[in-house]
């Protein structure tokens, strides 16, 4: 085919849209996993994707073992990953209703046990960190994971530990410290987009430290969730309300998926499970 009749076939197909037509599937984001969501898919126990688990042998170095959920599904490409900790005399065993619930919305969850029952929220902080560090590089699952979308979360002291690895590894694409205690009030540095889930009625790590010292003290995105009447063991129990602003939130930022602004913003009124809702609504 000569060059005049290259341009001319090319002309052509571009003023019928063939030329640029984009393939059929093919999504917007590189990192959109799974079916356009919708409130009740985001409060399901379980998302589309099927999963399975392995165990973290406790020789690992830098944190305690735990477990790793994981998609089995490896069509749409790689997932997020996210290390969730517990809190003082906690273990993974306390949390883990959050493992299948999350993976199976499109993440690679390692729910973690700590060296010590006692470890202080600095201590867990990186223990989080070399949780992150070892499942992206465990032969089982390091396929799976794309190691530029990482995220924290954590209770009690594990959450003051998710805010501390989010101070240190400013590279996290989202933190969510739930119940989360720690001495330290401020959080100013912290640029990684930030979800603190409170309890209202919660005693030893009350609202006023949530909302106030952490969440007012965060220096980047972030959203406040109260659940009405929650006390500090909240977490302990499977709980619809924070598990969809979890799977929001990660959806949100670890997989730029702007189909779950919807549920963030501007975000829900007070009333029912929501005691309180603050929010940087918009979302950048």
């Amino acid at each position: 085919m000569t060059r005049l009749a290259t341009l001319t076939l090319a002309t052509a197909l571009a003023g019928t849209g063939l030329a640029t037509a984009t393939p059929a599937g093919a999504a917007a984001n590189p990192y959109e996993r799974g079916p356009a969501p919708t409130l009740a898919s985001i409060q399901a126990a379980r998302g589309p994707f099927a999963t399975a688990e392995l165990a973290v042998q406790n020789a690992q170095p830098g944190f305690g073992g735990g477990r790793i959920y994981y998609p089995t599904d490896t069509s749409q490409g790689t997932f997020g990953a996210v290390a969730i900790l517990p809190g003082f005399l906690s273990s993974w065993g306390d949390h883990q209703w959050l493992g299948h619930r999350l993976a199976s919305q499109g993440f690679v969850v390692v729910g973690i046990n700590t060296l010590g029952p006692f470890d202080q929220p600095p201590s867990r902080g990186d223990q989080a960190l070399a949780a992150l560090d070892n499942i992206v590089r465990d032969p089982r699952v390091s396929s799976r994971i794309d190691p530029t979308r990482l995220a924290v979360a954590g209770w009690s002291m594990g959450g003051g530990g998710s805010l501390n690895a989010a101070a240190k590894r400013p590279t996290l694409k989202a933190a969510i410290p739930y119940a989360p205690w720690e001495t330290r009030q401020n959080w100013s540095q912290v640029r990684v987009p930030t979800l603190v889930i409170g309890g209202e009625g919660d005693t030893i790590a009350p609202e006023a430290q949530h909302a106030e010292a952490f969440y007012g003290s965060l220096g980047g995105e972030k959203v406040y969730v109260e659940i009405n009447d929650g006390g500090h063991l909240f977490p302990f129990f499977e709980n619809v309300t924070q598990a969809q602003f979890m799977i929001s939130w990660l959806k949100r930022w670890v997989d730029s998926d702007t189909r779950y602004d919807q549920f963030l913003c501007p975000g829900p009124a007070a009333g029912g499970p929501i005691n309180e809702y603050r929010s940087t609504c918009p979302l950048s």
